[in-house]
């Protein structure tokens, strides 16, 4: 695959898939597309592994950061165009979920000039800071009863570490990108 760069492993994935029953994805988060074109369609992976389309068991891991907005865009339009989704894929309750205030994180980091290390601003590397750190949400703590509890204590700490950065956060920006997540 290297002759076709970086979308190369995606095309490896998708020559392998059929002669697999499980195709996992393992790590990594929603910052690159998988593009594929089939059946005069072009559909963009961003979560779910591409063996969805081949009838394969498709799971998203542990290792995975998961963020619940550009997730269910991505698995409606998939049961939109009639790909069972429900049947195929199935996701580990220990797979962490990116919350809003990583992307908030995430903007100030960009924001700090020369010091900068380089992001996509979409809240992967503070949601991995929190997986490791083990603060971190994740899938299965969406049935905890003390989940809204949860979520509040770790925007507030997320909240007060923007505040150490000298970052002011939008409370609009905020507001809106809770209400879709």
């Amino acid at each position: 695959g290297l002759q076709w760069g970086d979308e190369g492993k995606g095309k490896v994935v998708d020559v392998l898939t059929p002669r697999y029953d499980v195709v996992a994805r393992f790590q990594g988060g929603p910052n690159a597309g998988h593009t594929l074109e089939f059946d005069g369609r072009k559909v963009v992976l961003r979560s779910i592994p591409s063996g969805v389309f081949q009838g394969n068991v498709n799971v998203i891991g542990n290792g995975v950061v998961l963020d619940p907005v550009l997730f269910t865009a991505e698995a409606r339009e998939l049961i939109d165009a009639g790909t069972p989704l429900h049947e195929r894929l199935r996701i580990s309750r220990k797979a962490h979920l990116i919350m809003p205030t990583h992307r908030l994180l995430d903007a100030a980091e960009k924001a700090m000039g020369a010091g900068k290390i380089g992001t996509t601003g979409k809240g992967i590397g503070p949601t991995y800071t929190d997986k490791i750190s083990r603060h971190g949400l994740r899938v299965g703590d969406i049935e905890a009863p003390d989940f809204a509890e949860r979520y509040t204590a770790a925007r507030d700490r997320h909240l007060r570490q923007l505040e150490r950065m000298g970052a002011t956060p939008d409370a609009a920006l905020l507001a809106d990108l809770e209400s879709k997540w």
